[in-house]
């Protein structure tokens, strides 16, 4: 069986689908692996360096997806126009495609797959489960996103993080609020907690309270109304009640008026972000201050927030990065890479080395977009935008 890794289109995007620790292993489960050439130039990861670890290395890219049967993307695939390549033909039906395929944002494109005869996994709806964490991908990319966050923060930022006692007097410490503590929060509040800031964390949901307590930082409440729940069954933040939002936006109002930065990295699965900072609230915010939001391209966590680019509003900087892990390419492609690794593994026989699904496993059902020509899982195939 032949697994190959193509290289990356979508502008930005750096990062690789394989390693060459990754490429080992899926060798020795009796796979044979090709890599488009170029495909590591984001990581700095050479073509030798892939060879050597045993991967066959394709001049082009319809060399590594013609007859290939898996296809381990980072993002989803081009489907062509006047400028972009059409890289679904490129791959035979019956083919599995794993991938950030990013499907409650792009529906048509599930329809596309199942129409090309693709099988389709999804590594964002993998099920919240004790044995899918190592296939985790948004947690591992989100992790290394909410610690990149605060490095660009602080590159925005006018002065140092920590406190600073000098002989020409002291630098008082940066303050910190970090909207969101699910995986992204809460590693921008521990980097900024180790950077030396004065960190603080909102949430709805009441659950995260210890997480983000042991790290150091103060955990910022709004009630919920009785019978209000702030979290799903999933575990994911919900959409909270007008009401709700009248005195959380109260609440944020006084927070930022003190701060010196706020990191935005809250989400809601298969809807636009909510928004927390209104132009309003930025107006309040301190001259200098620097907003990084990590939600712009779901709409964004700050009414001023641009994607893809930093801009200043009323003094305060704010950050709209696209793509924030492949900001950190080498680290986020190592994890990524593994957490493909993780999921494809169980897929093959040993014995065999051949695709043994069991199309009734949890992880399965989960992550199943598109099978014989259909899509098949339950949100895609909802009708809206959501």
């Amino acid at each position: 069986m032949k697994i190959a890794i193509p290289k990356e289109r979508r502008p930005g995007e750096a990062r690789v689908a394989a390693s060459p620790d990754t490429v080992k292993k899926f060798a020795a489960l009796g796979l044979e692996v090709v890599i488009e050439t170029g495909a590591g130039d984001g990581v700095s990861i050479a073509d030798a360096v892939f060879a050597g670890a045993g991967a066959a290395i394709a001049d082009d890219e319809a060399a590594a997806l013609g007859d290939a049967d898996i296809v381990l993307k980072v993002q989803r695939p081009l489907f062509g126009d006047a400028e972009e390549p059409d890289e679904l033909s490129l791959m035979k039906q019956g083919c599995l495609l794993i991938g950030l395929l990013a499907p409650l944002a792009n529906r048509a494109d599930a329809d596309a797959y199942a129409r090309h005869g693709v099988t389709a996994f999804a590594m964002e709806l993998l099920p919240r489960i004790t044995r899918a964490q190592s296939m985790d991908a948004l947690s591992s990319q989100s992790n290394l996103a909410g610690y990149r966050a605060v490095i660009d923060a602080a590159f925005e930022f006018g002065r140092a993080f920590p406190m600073m006692m000098t002989a020409a007097g002291t630098v008082a410490p940066a303050r910190v609020v970090v909207f969101g503590a699910g995986v992204a929060g809460l590693q921008a509040i521990a980097t900024a907690k180790r950077l030396g800031a004065i960190v603080s964390a909102f949430d709805v949901r009441a659950a995260v309270k210890e997480q983000v307590e042991s790290l150091g930082a103060t955990f910022i409440e709004v009630p919920p109304e009785e019978g209000e729940e702030g979290e799903t069954a999933a575990g994911y933040a919900r959409e909270m009640g007008e009401e709700y939002q009248r005195r959380q936006a109260k609440v944020i109002r006084g927070i930022l008026e003190k701060q010196d930065i706020a990191i935005c990295t809250a989400l809601i699965p298969g809807k636009p972000a909510p928004v927390l900072i209104t132009e309003e609230m930025v107006k309040g915010m301190k001259p200098g201050s620097v907003i990084v939001d990590l939600a712009v391209e779901a709409g964004g966590n700050c009414e001023g927030s641009e994607l893809g680019k930093v801009v200043k509003k009323h003094g305060v900087t704010i950050v709209g990065h696209a793509n924030v892990p492949s900001r950190i390419a080498v680290d986020s492609s190592a994890l990524y890479a593994r957490n493909l690794l993780n999921f494809v593994t169980p897929l093959i026989d040993e014995e065999t080395k051949t695709l043994n699904i069991d199309w009734e496993d949890e992880i399965i059902k989960g992550a199943l977009l598109t099978r014989d020509g259909k899509v098949v899982h339950g949100a895609p195939a909802e009708e809206g935008d959501g």
